[in-house]
């Protein structure tokens, strides 16, 4: 799990956090730093040491909501090659997911990116293809520069399902539903947007924050920076993973999103509303809008209601109301082979990280 030299600098911080008799419930929003705790026992770890530390919104694919799995199901179905990432393909809809209709003759591919789902497009003019642009500020440059250099044929289109992680934040904050005594923020979306984004967090609510790293000791390192913060009475932004994240981040990433995209007030499965926390292509690119260009095939959708599968806890795992095993559905109906909520599918989730670390 250590180096010889980070055991060391490990049980050193154990051992401090041990003395001041801590009872603290931390929150991060990353699926990578879930894995590294869950991966390395850090959870059992810090638990020992009076720190819990859940997993909120941090997956990508879990947040995404049942109606926009819909969305790209009814696409599929009114004959539009679909394309997306392989987790999305697995997520459960109300009845079927998009590898289920593929095997009923509807073309739903899984690509490794956008780039795919545009030469795609470029080698069948004659398919409508679109492509499910599902991820954070980590993965909407990527997007944004594809619509902004590759002069997308006039057959693609994009359905975003983009989302930033500040605007979460604020909302889990505002719920008061859980106690968060510190944020552990995450290491890919803050190389991006850098550390002033979250500054707001600690002056408004008084909530101390580190950015940290992906490797053990930087996890570790990250719950005593907020440790300390706690004990000293201050709330404020440190970055654990200077090595990799700046204070202004990535600012020619952060151009390419503001050139392609506006902000929206938009839902999260699990939550409500998150107002400016969705992407959405600007006047200036609409025509790759998919939910504009398909505007009559997504009618019927428009003022549904959806609702998670029953007995599937996922929104409350989201929220940091729940861990996976407090469903009563993980490991038994709901496994990796048969997934009944997002969190069990993508190896970003909180479930699927569980269970395949777990002791069977």
């Amino acid at each position: 799990m250590f180096s010889l030299r980070d055991k060391k600098l490990a049980d050193e911080i154990v051992s401090k956090i041990k003395k001041l008799e801590v009872n603290l419930k931390f929150m991060h929003v990353c699926g990578t730093h879930q894995d590294t705790l869950v991966k390395n026992g850090l959870d059992v770890l810090l638990k020992d040491c009076g720190i819990e530390i859940g997993q909120g919104p941090g997956c990508p694919v879990c947040v995404t909501t049942p109606k926009e799995i819909e969305e790209m199901l009814l696409l599929a179905r009114k004959g539009k090659t679909v394309t997306t990432f392989g987790d999305m393909i697995n997520v459960p809809g109300e009845t079927q997911s998009l590898r289920s209709i593929r095997s009923e003759g509807c073309d739903v591919r899984t690509v490794y990116g956008i780039e795919d789902a545009l030469e795609i497009a470029k080698n069948n003019k004659e398919k409508e293809v679109v492509f499910m642009a599902v991820g954070f500020e980590t993965t909407a440059p990527t997007t944004a520069t594809v619509i902004l250099n590759e002069n997308p044929p006039d057959n693609f289109s994009i359905l975003s399902c983009h989302r930033t992680i500040p605007e979460a934040l604020k909302a889990i904050i505002e719920m008061g539903e859980i106690k968060i005594d510190g944020l552990i923020e995450p290491g890919h979306v803050s190389t991006i947007i850098g550390s002033k984004p979250y500054e707001f967090l600690s002056k408004d609510y008084n909530v101390p924050q580190v950015i940290a790293g992906f490797e053990p000791i930087d996890v570790l390192m990250g719950a005593w920076m907020l440790v300390q913060q706690i004990e000293k009475d201050k709330a404020f932004v440190q970055n654990e993973y200077k090595r990799v994240v700046h204070e202004e981040g990535n600012v020619k990433a952060q151009q390419a999103i503001k050139k392609v995209f506006d902000s929206i007030d938009l839902q999260w499965r699990g939550f409500p509303i998150i107002p400016k926390s969705g992407l959405v292509l600007n006047d200036k690119f609409e025509r790759y809008d998919a939910r504009k260009k398909f505007e009559d095939d997504l009618e019927e959708l428009k003022d549904k209601e959806f609702f998670e599968h029953k007995g599937c806890r996922c929104g409350e795992l989201l929220r940091g109301l729940a861990s996976p095993k407090d469903c009563p559905l993980f490991g038994q109906a709901c496994t990796p082979e048969t997934p009944v909520g997002p969190c069990m599918v993508s190896i970003e989730g909180s479930c699927n990280i569980e269970y395949r670390y777990s002791e069977k």
